[in-house]
């Protein structure tokens, strides 16, 4: 795949969910997938993600081959009462996904060929390139999109 195609990859499914996530009722927001979180929880999930995903991108563009790129556990943040998952406005969160999607995008459209190879080491998964970064992120919201879908249908 080349980088123009990644990018237009990225962008799409960076739109897919905003989308959707503007189609959402506010009464809607609350409605749990059967395998647990709501549309708010996913969206603040994307949020965080989203921040993590710049801070690795960035990290294995600029820092030297081998760069330790850090997981979290993402169940306990989506537990935490304090970062409020359950509980709080999506607006900020929004705004965080589409603002940290769009700087994103333009470190993809600058990556040349040859960096996709550039690596560093997942704290979970092991040797992580940039291409599996790409990969990655790039799928992110459009499984999210699914389980949202889901959760607003009712369905397993």
């Amino acid at each position: 795949m080349s980088i123009k195609d990644i990018a237009a990859a990225f962008r799409k499914s960076t739109e897919d969910f905003e989308k959707l996530v503007a189609s959402i009722a506010p009464d809607q927001l609350d409605t749990k997938h059967p395998e647990g979180w709501s549309a708010r929880q996913v969206i603040h999930h994307m949020a965080d993600s989203e921040a993590q995903s710049y801070a690795r991108i960035r990290r294995l563009i600029a820092e030297p081959e081998g760069t330790s790129i850090q997981g979290y556990d993402e169940n306990a943040w989506g537990d935490s009462a304090v970062l409020g998952y359950a509980t709080l406005p999506i607006d900020f969160s929004v705004k965080v996904f589409s603002s940290v999607r769009a700087s994103s995008l333009v470190m993809i459209e600058r990556l040349t060929e040859a960096d996709l190879a550039k690596s560093g080491v997942h704290s979970e998964s092991g040797i992580y390139t940039i291409e599996k970064w790409c990969r990655t992120y790039t799928a992110h919201p459009l499984d999210h999109i699914g389980q949202i879908e889901k959760a607003l249908r009712g369905e397993n």
